[in-house]
């Protein structure tokens, strides 16, 4: 059996689609999990959401900024000193600018499609056992999760799950790391990776009770994407373009 796993899209085509062409070039998955973070800073929302939606045998689940984008909520925000409170109005007008420049991107549908979005998925695979998807942690759509948390607070979000392996994206950077209950793995962003300039996602491939994991790296046209948001209508593409170059 043969898991891909995408997350964190933010609505960059470019990375979506050079994502997909090495998907079908490297391995024909049994399923796809897609978890969360769509539409929200690239340039492409609308076109994003219909890419995946047309994937063979996907599933999606909500990421912290697709419930954001059909709630109307907005994340905290907090500025550290006094330098980052003198910009800080503009910050936040420039944030809530992208979030409703890519909802005027959205039909109704798509709202819909949103709205609707499971927080978690599950999946038990023969002779291995259970694994289950979350965007950020089980339960918790903005934990982050990386590769230095104290194994012991990674493990707390897992008291009231049961399984073997999880996978969650959010925080844009992959890992692979085996806790004894648990192996938590990231797969990493397709649309805004932190720590390489390249797309990932994870290819997981389930056989004689072992699950071989590969976290892919993809290239693709940064800076195409980046003039896509310059010719996009979106007013804060610039604060929405830093996003992409942050590797």
């Amino acid at each position: 059996m043969r898991l891909a796993i995408l997350s964190d899209i933010h609505g960059n085509l470019h990375a979506l689609e050079a994502t997909l062409a090495d998907l079908n070039a490297h391995a024909a998955p049994d399923e796809i999990w897609v978890l969360g973070d769509l539409c929200l800073m690239g340039a492409y929302p609308a076109e994003c959401l219909q890419c995946v939606r047309a994937l063979p045998n996907v599933k999606v689940i909500s990421g912290n900024t697709d419930r954001r984008l059909v709630t109307g909520e907005r994340g905290a925000a907090r500025p550290k000193d006094a330098e980052e409170w003198a910009g800080f109005a503009e910050w936040l007008t420039q944030r809530d600018q992208t979030h409703n420049w890519t909802i005027s991107r959205l039909s109704y549908a798509d709202f819909e499609y949103l709205a609707n979005l499971p927080e978690e998925l599950e999946l038990h695979v023969t002779g291995y056992g259970w694994l289950i998807g979350y965007h950020g942690a089980p339960g918790k759509d903005t934990a982050n999760l990386l590769p230095d948390t104290p194994a012991d607070e990674v493990l707390d979000h897992f008291l009231d799950r049961e399984g073997r392996l999880g996978f969650g994206g959010h925080t844009h950077i992959p890992m692979d790391r085996d806790l004894g209950a648990w192996r938590v793995v990231n797969v990493g962003s397709v649309g805004m990776p932190k720590d390489d300039p390249r797309a990932a996602y994870a290819v997981v491939t389930f056989e004689n009770g072992s699950a071989q994991i590969e976290i892919r790296r993809v290239a693709y046209d940064v800076e195409a994407a980046i003039k896509a948001l310059q010719q996009s209508g979106n007013s804060a593409w610039e604060w929405a373009a830093q996003n992409f170059r942050r590797a």
